[in-house]
């Protein structure tokens, strides 16, 4: 999924209304399953509540100004892609088994098919991670791939450090030195509670995307940041709310693409196509 241009470049202080509103209001109305989309009056009072001026999202006839439209315009967007595009697309255990037998079945691949870290009956292969190896190995020609880096992600001029990421991701292209694209694995089938190593694989990703921010505006380079998460169960039914925060992201620009479940299948060809034509340069 790919952030909707309508949104994209709000400012930085947009994106404080957006979490503001969010955490007084709530993502999600108990006992259900949609995502909440506040009213023009509940975000007034969301922000009243906490002692803040509302004179910007409300005239004084009580008329939304532009960016009380703007905001109420996103958050119906955000409920709208979440309950309508990302929902179908999140796979629970089996799906995710199938899915990763058909391709391995069907390309044979090469890559590493890491395994999962269950034990007993749940020992498996790592089936989201697996079907991402599979489709970006079964798409990048002769390119090589770094699946598994086990070190930090380094950009380099003139044959020297210029930027180094502080944390390890999951995998680059076409390689941790200087890639073209890094990207983080979110799987999750097997959780039955969203605890907070869940949650800090969130801030973890937003975290990598405010470093190639700084490394984009600061020397010109732009290495592409892909987020890509699955298991319906931990996300939608537990982790609704870190949802709305993936979705916010994604719109603040801090990562280029986020991959729901089975969408990695619809998207991740062409997506590796692009890498490859960007390295062939």
């Amino acid at each position: 999924m790919i952030p909707n241009n309508s949104f994209r470049n709000q400012p930085k202080s947009f994106w404080a209304y957006v979490r503001t509103i969010s955490q007084k209001v709530g993502y999600t109305a108990r006992n259900q399953s949609q995502i909440k989309i506040p009213t023009i009056s509940q975000m007034k009072e969301a922000l009243h509540q906490i002692g803040l001026d509302t004179s910007h999202i409300v005239d004084k006839n009580n008329h939304p100004t532009t960016l009380g439209n703007a905001l109420s315009d996103y958050f119906k967007y955000r409920a709208d892609i979440l309950n309508n595009y990302v929902e179908p697309r999140l796979m629970d255990v089996e799906k995710a088994k199938k899915v990763f037998n058909g391709l391995r079945k069907k390309v044979s691949p090469k890559c590493p098919l890491p395994m999962n870290k269950q034990k007993e009956e749940k020992k498996a292969h790592a089936y989201f991670t697996g079907i991402i190896n599979i489709l970006i190995e079964a798409n990048s020609k002769r390119f090589t791939c770094d699946y598994a880096p086990g070190a930090l992600t380094t950009i380099t001029r003139n044959s020297t450090p210029l930027r180094t990421l502080a944390r390890r991701v999951d995998g680059a292209f076409p390689s941790i030195v200087n890639p073209i694209a890094i990207w983080e694995i979110k799987e999750y089938y097997y959780t039955t509670t969203f605890g907070s190593r869940v949650a800090d694989g969130i801030y973890e990703t937003l975290l990598d995307g405010m470093e190639i921010e700084e490394l984009r505006e600061h020397e010109g380079i732009n290495v592409k940041h892909y987020l890509m998460i699955d298991a319906y169960y931990t996300w939608w039914k537990m982790g609704r709310s870190y949802l709305c925060r993936i979705i916010d992201m994604l719109h603040m620009g801090y990562v280029d693409e986020v991959l729901f479940g089975y969408e990695a299948v619809e998207r991740l060809p062409e997506i590796v196509k692009e890498w490859t034509k960007l390295a062939a340069q």
